[in-house]
């Protein structure tokens, strides 16, 4: 079985990036410098069904349909992932903690299996290593600690 297992350590406190990357209006900011996306539906109840809506690409329609399975505010966010395209379910996993006076970020994303699997695990740990050192570093610098974008600021979601 193929695993991402990322950590990035930023300069702000777990609040924020907790609103970063769980803000419907702020999550397709940091996206963008991936393959982009939004949520639909999405909220950190349990239970919450939802979708990520991508580009489409050549094999993927763009969309991922998601079930919240756990949140803890401001430290732990798990969610099922599955690809609309293949029908395979993986699971992801936020977890924020402090750490030396900012936050460690975790990001986990398990359950690929197979040669397809491991090719998937590959080209979305490359995007999302871009996304959480670009991305979210970009976002948590143009917020506020209440999660709202500066006056100015030229984050903007990229067009799908």
């Amino acid at each position: 079985m193929s695993a991402i297992h990322l950590v990035k350590d930023y300069p702000h406190c777990p609040e924020k990036v907790w609103r970063a990357v769980t803000d419907p209006a702020l999550i397709p900011l940091w996206t963008a410098t991936g393959a982009g996306g939004r949520t639909e539906g999405f909220a950190t109840v349990v239970g919450t069904k939802f979708q990520f809506i991508g580009k489409p690409k050549p094999g993927w329609n763009g969309v991922v349909d998601c079930e919240v399975l756990e949140a803890n505010e401001p430290s732990l966010l798990r969610w099922s992932w599955t690809d609309t395209s293949s029908g395979d379910t993986t699971e992801v996993v936020y977890r924020i903690e402090p750490h030396a006076g900012g936050t460690r970020f975790t990001y986990e994303h398990t359950g690929f299996t197979g040669v397809s699997g491991f090719l998937m695990a590959q080209l979305l740990g490359h995007v999302r290593r871009k996304m959480l050192n670009q991305g979210l570093t970009a976002v948590l610098d143009d917020i506020d600690d209440h999660g709202v974008l500066r006056p100015g600021s030229t984050l903007a979601p990229k067009p799908l």
